[in-house]
């Protein structure tokens, strides 16, 4: 199915490329000396292959159940697994609704305060399978805090369930929030889908009595895989589509419901550790402690191919925002530009990942910036499976 995947999509776009640009239906690179237009929501191509696989694949794990004797092998003693094809669907049905929903965004660009709440609804039927099918709101006590709490298990109740909705819209935006230069997005997908692949296909070595949940992800991990391959394949640098909000919001959703379905949520955290890391840094900038422009991304200097941090004013920040950039600058996490008379502040560099790249590593090319955020995706999801399968077992 990853094979398909990334052949059909790799296909597709070219050919649907020109219909959404003469529907109007297009972005400019603001990386490149014209700012070329490039075909946009090609998100929707993605996922439109992802589903078509998806569905022709849905009666393959329950064949045992369709054949009788006379075609294939005896029918299984047990009864058909509904549970199972419930969560299945359920999860292609949170997809689909966030699919839908990005789309929308990409066309109607729905204001922020909005669109932060768009994943909460597309939630809502992978919520309710979980609670029909699994309904476990336990969590396993670390050992060094069983001792003050008396317990080794603490049942959460309705915070676990906020606790996802929480989950699901962190995915959702996360892998959205680092974009700006060519094939970052689909960097991003395709790194944490394998990582999480990597990681079900290890865990159900180490337990087959687990089998189920981890075989459910990877029916939606490896399609998931192969279409982001076929896409990255036309956004890589120089890029010849954008999927926009559809396709992250699409693939961050994903990772959200592999990790609510398989029950191995705070996994998918540990592989998404850099988009975590840059959520926290950009919260002066989210929360309007520190000027916040519509656009963060580096910016070139036409003169050269080079990438340079972009930068705000903070000639006007509050005493709030002052201290929160004072931290940054101790832990070198922020440039400054300060007024060579007088000493005051000027601007400072915006606070994304991206940005903070370029101010560790100075100016680089877009395809340079593109392979060093890969190699910063690739060691944190190495370091997540270390902790997973090393550190994990001293603590619970």
């Amino acid at each position: 199915l990853a094979l398909i995947g990334a052949l059909a999509t790799h296909t597709a776009i070219p050919l649907v490329a020109p219909l959404f640009l003469e529907k109007g239906c297009y972005g400019h690179d603001l990386l490149k000396p014209h700012r070329p237009r490039v075909p946009e929501s090609m998100g929707v191509v993605v996922g439109a292959i992802f589903f078509i696989l998806m569905f022709l694949f849905i009666p393959v794990p329950f064949a045992p159940w369709f054949t009788s004797g006379h075609i294939g092998p005896p029918l299984p003693a047990d009864p058909f697994p509904h549970r199972k094809l419930a969560q299945l669907l359920g999860g292609l049905l949170a997809l689909f609704s966030m699919l839908l929903l990005g789309f929308a965004d990409d066309i109607l660009d729905i204001r922020w305060r909005v669109k932060i709440w768009l994943p909460v609804f597309a939630s809502l039927p992978l919520l309710m399978v979980y609670y029909v099918t699994f309904n476990t709101t336990d969590i396993i006590v670390p050992w060094p805090l069983r001792a003050v709490l008396g317990r080794h298990l603490v049942h959460l109740g309705a915070a676990y369930y906020a606790y996802m909705v929480a989950l699901v819209i962190f995915s959702t935006n996360a892998i959205n929030i680092i974009a700006g230069i060519n094939g970052v997005e689909g960097l991003q997908a395709l790194i944490i889908g394998a990582s999480l692949a990597l990681n079900n296909l290890w865990f159900m070595v180490q337990n087959p009595s687990a089998r189920d949940g981890h075989l459910l992800s990877l029916y939606l991990l490896l399609p998931l895989i192969g279409v982001t391959a076929g896409y990255l394949a036309h956004n890589r640098y120089p890029a010849r589509c954008f999927g926009g909000d559809t396709f992250t919001y699409f693939a961050g959703m994903a990772f959200a419901v592999v990790g609510i379905l398989g029950n191995f949520s705070k996994t998918v955290m540990l592989f998404m550790m850099p988009q975590i890391f840059n959520f926290v840094y950009s919260c002066p900038q989210l929360f309007r402690f520190v000027e916040c422009p519509r656009h963060r991304m580096p910016r070139p200097i036409r003169t050269t191919v080079l990438l340079f941090p972009s930068r705000c004013s903070v000639r006007d920040i509050g005493p709030l925002g002052r201290l929160m950039l004072h931290v940054l600058r101790l832990l070198r996490l922020v440039d400054v530009e300060t007024d060579a008379a007088s000493g005051a502040w000027v601007s400072c560099s915006n606070l994304t990942i991206l940005n903070l790249l370029l101010v560790w590593r100075g100016p680089m090319t877009e395809p340079q910036l593109a392979r060093t955020f890969a190699a910063v995706q690739i060691g944190c999801s190495v370091v997540g499976l270390g902790v997973r399968y090393g550190l994990a077992h001293y603590i619970f």
